[in-house]
């Protein structure tokens, strides 16, 4: 399992606190395969851009796509840039996946058979893996749940990262969420100004 299949199935769990936006959650994601990326050296940081080192070894067939949608010529890819772009859909793209692997499963809300559905993790090793990650705060997956709002209030006892790439890219995450509920607040302030607009006095 990656980073970020481990961080899909974080933010699944029924019993979270928090449930996490799709689009923040897509933004991580592709942040989490960055920091794979750097860690299988198939990329390196200069700067805020990503540099492709050798053709990666990747197994997973999501991060086998993040590797092929590289930018491979200079000036190469920013970071945010690269957020924006492959975390486009990528918590659907995850969703899919997962399921179809039979880590995720549909299952209906209430007793009635036409209750509202949901997807929940799956008793799997896989599942029980990440669960372990989290249970023991790694670093890295526990620095990108807190971006996306999982577990906020133990954020302070959060590890370090020693990794002076995977700090760039959990900073630039952060910003991009930020971005992104900057823009979320701006939209629906402007649709309320609309709608009282129109109301009237």
């Amino acid at each position: 399992m990656t980073t970020a299949k481990d961080l899909f199935i974080i933010s699944m769990d029924p019993g979270s606190k928090h449930s996490v936006g799709q689009g923040d959650l897509s933004l991580a994601l592709a942040g989490a395969e960055l920091i794979d990326l750097i860690g299988t050296e198939a990329v390196a940081l200069e700067g805020d851009r990503i540099v492709p080192g050798g053709p990666p070894t990747l197994e997973d067939r999501l991060m086998g796509e993040a590797a092929a949608g590289l930018t491979r010529q200079a000036p190469f890819e920013r970071i945010e840039d690269w957020l924006w772009r492959r975390g486009q859909d990528l918590s659907a793209a995850y969703q899919a996946a997962l399921e179809e692997d039979g880590e995720l499963a549909r299952k209906r809300s209430g007793r009635l058979p036409f209750g509202s559905e949901r997807v929940e993790p799956v008793d799997t090793p896989a599942r029980r893996r990440a669960a372990d990650r989290w249970k023991e705060k790694e670093p890295v997956l526990a620095a990108l749940a807190s971006v996306v709002g999982i577990d906020g209030d133990q954020a302070d006892d959060e590890p370090g990262l020693d990794d002076e790439a995977v700090t760039t890219v959990v900073a630039v995450v952060h910003d991009a969420v930020m971005e992104l509920e900057a823009v979320r607040q701006r939209r629906s302030i402007e649709n309320s100004a609309f709608a009282n607009l129109w109301r009237g006095p």
